[in-house]
């Protein structure tokens, strides 16, 4: 009997990946011409971030997947884009967490926008460094109540015993500062700017040609190069 069971679950395995192996789109015609793209990259991502957030199939068009690195180990988390400016890209986090400690020793990022509905993704290369602290008192400030205790109550990345403890450190900071009263920004708690040092777009064509747009910062001016699909 457990050798019947054994050959069922390998069977089902290898269809399921024989089914994964024949996924396949075929992606559109539109494409980038480098004729048409603007000089500065942060232009055409702010323009890509419009079409996103227009379309009704994208989830938080702001969305982006955030890597770092340090002491030889990779990891990767989604974070939320909320200010672009000439600067850099900006998100929010606690300090503590296990992506502020890699930025620590480690100032060199990447982010993804997977916006695979438009059939386009961008990957930003970049060092990422604190914003000021007026800034991010700024945006604490502008945070819905509960994102603001929220921070209090989570010490981000670190071990919690159950759900129900989260929610009784939710619950005791939420009786600390009543309904009206102001919520101070936790001193663990703020905003990073990754400056980009490349801006790749990507844009799905037909055959898997697919264009590849790279611009890079060399001698504070941006270059624009095709790489083969």
């Amino acid at each position: 009997m457990h050798q019947t069971r054994s050959k069922v679950r390998l069977d089902t395995t290898m269809s399921n990946r024989e089914d994964i192996a024949a996924m396949r789109r075929q992606y559109g015609e539109v494409g980038l011409v480098e004729a048409n793209l603007p000089a500065n990259p942060i232009t055409l991502f702010d323009s890509w971030l419009k079409d996103a957030a227009a379309n009704e199939i994208v989830v938080e068009a702001n969305a982006m997947v955030l890597s770092t690195a340090a002491d030889g180990r990779l990891s990767s988390r989604t974070v939320l884009l909320k200010d672009l400016t000439q600067d850099g890209f900006t998100f929010f986090s606690n300090y503590n967490s296990r992506k502020a400690q890699q930025i620590e020793k480690n100032a060199n990022v990447s982010l993804v926008f997977p916006w695979y509905p438009l059939e386009r993704q961008v990957i930003v290369i970049g060092s990422a460094s604190k914003v000021s602290k007026e800034e991010s008192e700024k945006y604490f400030a502008s945070r819905p109540r509960g994102s603001q205790i929220g921070a209090w109550a989570s010490a981000q990345s670190t071990e919690l015993s159950s759900r129900a403890e989260l929610e009784e450190k939710f619950a005791n900071f939420e009786a600390k500062w009543p309904i009206g009263e102001q919520i101070p920004r936790p001193d663990f708690w703020g905003g990073y700017v990754v400056k980009p040092e490349s801006i790749e777009f990507w844009q799905g064509r037909y055959s898997r040609l697919h264009d590849r747009i790279r611009y890079v910062k060399e001698d504070n001016n941006w270059h624009l190069k095709r790489l083969n699909p």
